[in-house]
């Protein structure tokens, strides 16, 4: 078991200097006007990306505790079991892994208790390689949405490895210093171009581009958006804070306070599983206008 928990940890732990490398390399780049249109790091935009990169590592680690309960789904549920060491197990659970992603990610987005753990993500007014690092503190969906993958005879650690692999392509989307790519490329990956749009906050982009590798979900499932124009990035309602605990956490108190200020249980539901920005339609709340970034 512990060689399975340090094979699991490997491909992320791995890229962490690589990343940083690359934050450097492009924070200086940016620094001396070598960016073209794209915008200079901010120190305490980074610092604070960073922050939360570093305090997600430990969550993660909690989050692999969720690999007991693959491993007793592999084992005593799963109809069979598929073979780890054909040419294509790895390309086929790539793609699975990443259908994964896709539905998860849009369900962040459009259900409000996702979003409140996710928002944190797009909290940042940047978009750069550091805004990559930006990442939440409490990964419970993903346990959700991976769980059919081990019924289906995919290998728990195997899960883990692609889920890695994924989350290191997506730092690379994460720039402005990258305009497109060759129109093959862009019809079928996601790319910096497609992955900014997601971050923008303008009417245009909002909700579109959920895809981590493959763009393919989104042209499928109708959720693409070309990138137009340069996006205003950052949350609708700026939380206007360097504060990493309210940034993670202040949509949960949201939700709290709606929830306990509503009368109806439907009305309570709502706060918590429609998208975000819902209100009752016969409830008129004008300090609560805040929509999904």
């Amino acid at each position: 078991m512990s060689a399975l928990w340090e094979l699991v940890n490997t491909p992320l732990l791995y890229a962490l200097p690589f990343f940083l490398v690359f934050i450097a390399v492009e924070a200086a780049s940016l620094r001396h006007g070598q960016g073209g249109p794209a915008r200079p790091y901010s120190t305490i935009d980074t610092r604070t990306s960073l922050s939360m990169g570093m305090v997600a590592l430990g969550f993660f680690a909690l989050f692999k505790l969720t690999l007991m309960l693959f491993v007793f789904v592999w084992s005593a549920l799963a109809p069979w079991h598929i073979p780890t060491n054909t040419w294509w197990y790895w390309p086929l659970l790539m793609v699975v892994v990443d259908l994964a992603w896709y539905c998860n990610h849009r369900f962040s987005h459009r259900v409000r208790l996702g979003w409140a753990g996710h928002q944190a993500h797009h909290s940042s007014e940047y978009f750069n390689l550091g805004t990559a690092l930006r990442q939440k503190w409490n990964p419970w969906s993903e346990a959700i949405f991976w769980l059919p993958l081990p019924l289906l005879g995919f290998a728990p650690w195997t899960i883990y490895i692609a889920f890695m692999l994924n989350l290191i392509y997506q730092f690379f989307t994460h720039t402005e210093t990258i305009g497109t790519l060759p129109r093959p490329l862009e019809f079928v990956l996601n790319t910096p171009s497609h992955h900014r749009v997601h971050h923008g906050s303008d009417q245009l982009y909002l909700d579109k581009n959920y895809g981590g590798i493959l763009i393919v979900w989104d042209r499928l499932f109708g959720t693409f958006q070309k990138e137009l124009h340069t996006p205003t990035y950052g949350l609708t309602t700026p939380v206007n804070t360097y504060n990493i605990v309210r940034l993670q956490y202040h949509e949960y108190g949201n939700i709290i306070r709606d929830v306990r200020g509503a009368t109806r249980w439907r009305d309570r539901l709502g706060y918590i599983f429609a998208p975000p920005g819902w209100q009752p339609t016969d409830v008129a709340r004008p300090d609560r206008q805040e929509l999904p970034a």
